[in-house]
């Protein structure tokens, strides 16, 4: 106002329905600020409270990205073997420039069986999958047009649908039971919930709500929450087990380590400790007695949660109204353990956790036979672990862990081989004699190896010296160093898991992958340093792992019998399959995914002077492929202009030639191709009829043809329409579904 700035403020929300802007008016409106901003020019700076205090999360939900995460993993390069959904497993051998007729595009070269050889445009990068399989064997490649191909997608087929069928009559027979309905939130819910001291994820909210509702039905909750290490599954299973408690039921959480028991029944006193909930641990740090009376008050009630081992699955536990089962890593549990888990798991809800990512197609394919939450998105103020990749150099080595231990830290130096492995602890006892060196190992006995965790755990230990024995089922915050000697010799989803035991909390992580100097790395191994290396960034499992991990975690989830059928097929093309096989049990009609195919002639390549890295070309090629919608177009477009400058014409022309496909397919075309001065639309026959040909000869007289063939062909002269020959198709395209949708 001081500005002489006329000025209208706005107590409302100014979403709601009611509230009106006028143009070129000012108006002012209540809000908060995540960050704040600068004006250099005004000497003004803007800093929110956000930023100075560290205030409570809102509960403001995040967008999420779209798909984009884990689109990486796919990233191919020469030599790769791909699939191509009709004519099966080939080589990549890169992309070629072809000119036809005077126009140039990019395609996709693919070596199959002895010199057959597959050229595919660029815009048909769909068609494609990288194999992922068994790495370790020769693949055999198909022969272009032979039936072998077919044979295989067949046999895949048939143990699909069984197991299809197996997972339907499952899920069928888990509707008839009947369970007890929980009621719905109260307001205890609400405060207890408003304890958690960070702001939830968006996949966390959504996680968080579809346990509720299985609580709240009637059908037992069966639920599968999948999330990669540090993704917020524990505060899924606290919401849950709060829930159970708020209507008289007890909760069970089942640990696959005493250490881990331990620490989640740390967690839970912590959270809980504002209400009248009483929570145990059930493990061998309990002693006779104690175990005594925890059994007699689990048996009488006296106990809400109880949290443990396999001994809480012992005969001699018994429940007073067991209503939520909380199980972590249930794979980890012997025959035994399942079978006494089968008992328990009678009319009473279950929430299975796992950090094994299920990926995204494989998520799909088991949608409706099988209750999934997955968490992809990483939690707030976690920083990537940064990794290294070096020759074995015991400065660089002892710098690392004197760095850490300077701010207090706590470090892990992976040797993994028994022998030789205290002599290299006393080498680190030699360079820091004032810290504590612990060492650990898989020959240790047990209860001796839980005390070496135990002290490492509450900060004892400074450094530990240990095998992969560390791999699962460890959280620590306060060690942010790992060091793997030998890093070569190692997968990369344990290498992946390995690093996952650092970088845990709010704290810069460090690892450092070693191998033995002048030692000359096969490439495999160079191929997985160099991955792990690459993929920092949370989440990243869902990347780089579709190796090992993501073919380990289908097994999981799966059966280990369907291993032999994902690597004759690779995993999309077996994900692909296994949807249609669960549709079809379902009674479902299963959709025939077509893919628009446009052929028309313009250039379309993206040209070397304009993004000079091969991949980088991939991965731009795969997200011009993906655009759907007008968003998707204009996003693509200015990204390219911010990472590579103006987009040149060629490169525009792929960009709209992927943007027409949509609208297409929406029309009931699948493919466009250019035929001298005509353009030929081929139609599924049930989106056209003599009304649609009758509408396009009035809108274009003396230009339309119907042509017969196996599908109707829609025959449009171009009539000196080159110049803007995708304008011409865009047109022609829009009148069709106008035509279309007046006769609804």
């Amino acid at each position: 106002m001081d500005k002489g700035i006329r000025a209208r403020f706005i107590f409302a929300d100014p979403k709601d329905n009611g509230v009106s802007f006028n143009k070129g008016e000012t108006v002012i409106i209540r809000g908060e600020l995540n960050k704040g901003f600068e004006y250099p020019e005004m000497g003004f700076v803007l800093v929110s409270d956000r930023e100075i205090f560290e205030t409570k999360k809102s509960r403001r939900k995040r967008k999420v990205e779209n798909a984009n995460r884990i689109k990486s993993y796919n990233d191919i390069s020469a030599g790769d073997y791909v699939v191509h959904q009709t004519h099966g497993i080939g080589q990549y051998m890169g992309t070629q420039k072809m000119s036809v007729s005077g126009v140039t595009k990019d395609y996709l070269k693919i070596q199959y069986q002895g010199t057959d050889i597959l050229y595919i445009p660029i815009d048909q990068l769909n068609l494609l999958y990288k194999y992922v399989g068994n790495a370790d064997r020769k693949l055999k490649l198909n022969r272009l047009g032979g039936s072998d191909w077919s044979k295989t997608k067949q046999r895949v087929k048939q143990s699909t649908a069984e197991l299809a069928r197996k997972l339907v009559e499952l899920y069928a027979e888990r509707e008839r039971v009947k369970g007890f309905a929980y009621s719905e939130d109260t307001i205890w819910q609400r405060d207890f919930e408003d304890t958690f001291d960070y702001r939830e994820t968006d996949d966390q909210l959504r996680s968080i709500e579809e346990v509720k509702a299985d609580m709240e039905s009637t059908k037992p909750m069966d639920r599968l929450l999948c999330g990669d290490v540090g993704f917020g599954k524990t505060e899924v299973a606290l919401r849950a087990a709060f829930k159970a408690v708020s209507d008289s039921k007890q909760a069970a959480y089942l640990c696959p380590t005493t250490i881990l028991a331990m620490q989640h029944y740390e967690t839970f006193l912590k959270r809980m400790e504002n209400f009248p909930i009483k929570v145990e641990m059930l493990s061998r740090f309990r002693t006779a007695a104690e175990q005594k009376r925890i059994l007699k008050q689990v048996k009488t009630g006296e106990i809400d949660i109880i949290i443990g081992t396999h001994r809480i699955l012992s005969k001699d536990l018994e429940f007073k109204d067991l209503g939520l089962l909380i199980i972590d890593e249930e794979q980890r549990f012997g025959v035994a353990h399942k079978e006494r888990l089968k008992e328990l798991k009678q009319n009473v809800d279950v929430l299975t956790m796992t950090a094994t990512p299920i990926p995204r197609t494989l998520h799909m394919a088991m949608t409706g036979v099988r209750d999934m939450s997955v968490l992809t998105e990483p939690p707030e103020n976690r920083y990537p672990v940064q990794t290294y990749v070096l020759e074995d150099n015991p400065a660089v080595i002892a710098d690392a862990i004197r760095n850490e231990i300077s701010r207090g830290g706590q470090v892990f130096y992976l040797y993994n081989r028994v022998q030789g492995i205290h002599r290299k602890a006393e080498w680190i006892r030699s360079q820091f004699p004032d810290i504590t060196v612990a060492v650990g190992h898989g020959k240790m006995k047990e209860d001796e190896l839980e005390d070496i965790m135990y002290d490492m755990v509450n900060g004892k230990t400074d450094v530990l010296v240990c095998t992969t024995i560390i791999e699962t089922g460890l959280d620590i915050p306060n060690a942010n160093t790992i060091i793997i000697e030998d890093a070569d010799k190692m997968g990369l989803a344990q290498l992946y898991q390995l690093r996952g035991r650092v970088g845990r909390s709010n704290r810069a992580a460090y690892a450092y992958l070693t191998y033995h100097k002048d030692k000359i790395l096969s490439e495999v191994a160079s191929k997985r340093l160099r991955a792990v290396k690459e993929f920092t960034e949370f989440g990243s499992g869902f990347k780089i792992a579709m190796r090992d991990l993501e073919i380990r975690g289908a097994g999981n989830i799966l059966g280990p019998e369907q291993h032999g059928h994902m690597d004759a097929v690779g995993y999309d093309m077996y994900c692909k399959l296994l949807k249609e096989s669960v549709q079809e049990a379902q009674g479902l009609k299963v959709e025939e995914e077509t893919e628009v195919s446009v052929d028309i002639n313009i250039d379309a390549y993206l040209p070397e002077i304009y993004i000079k890295n091969h991949n980088q070309r991939i991965d731009i090629y795969k997200k011009i492929a993906a655009v759907e919608t007008e968003d998707d177009k204009f996003e693509i477009e200015d990204e390219l202009i911010d990472r590579f400058g103006d987009i040149p014409k060629a490169v525009q022309n792929i960009i709209d030639v992927a943007a027409l496909k949509s609208p297409a397919k929406n029309a009931g075309i699948f493919e466009i191709t250019q035929s001298g001065d005509s353009l030929l639309l081929k139609f599924h026959e049930e989106f056209i009829d003599a009304n649609l040909i009758m509408g396009l000869d009035r809108t274009y007289p003396k230009r339309i043809k119907l042509l017969s063939d196996e599908k109707p062909i829609v025959s449009y002269a171009l009539k000196g329409d080159y110049k803007n020959i995708l304008n011409t198709v865009s047109n022609l395209i829009y009148v069709i579904k106008e035509l279309q949708n007046a006769e609804k």
